[in-house]
């Protein structure tokens, strides 16, 4: 194991994650963007996919998960990423913020994007939130 993936481990683990992207902020999320967060089709977590050591990235996701008797269609996660860049809600630049002074002093988040949705299992989509980094 690599330096970074070790340091990412310890630093990034569901507690911290969980912190920064809490529960029931897929609920708000809903709530502002239907009016009712018994609309949403599915529950929003924050996760870590993995670390690429060669290309220094980390690779968060959003991770949705298709909530009982509803149906999330590809029309609307895919026009996700876009409105999860820029719905105060999801407070990306906030997240990113959080991960960035965990990680530091050891490592420096140069950049970061979201990636496009794409299926993980049946009921479930990750939109990746990919750091890119440099050691501090």
């Amino acid at each position: 194991m690599g330096k970074l993936q070790q340091d990412v481990s310890e630093r990034l683990d569901e507690p911290f994650l969980g912190s920064i992207f809490p529960p029931g902020r897929d609920d708000e999320f809903f709530e502002a963007l239907y009016g009712g967060a018994e609309e949403g089709a599915f529950d929003i977590r924050l996760t870590l996919e993995g670390v690429n050591e060669e290309r220094r990235e980390v690779v968060l996701a959003f991770t949705l998960t298709e909530r009982p008797g509803k149906c999330m269609a590809c029309s609307l996660t895919y026009g996700l990423p876009p409105v999860f860049e820029r719905h105060p809600i999801i407070g990306l630049s906030g997240i990113v913020d959080a991960v960035k002074e965990r990680l530091a002093p050891e490592w420096r988040v140069e950049e970061y994007r979201l990636g496009p949705t794409s299926p993980k299992a049946p009921k479930v989509n990750v939109i990746p939130l990919v750091l890119t980094v440099s050691e501090g």
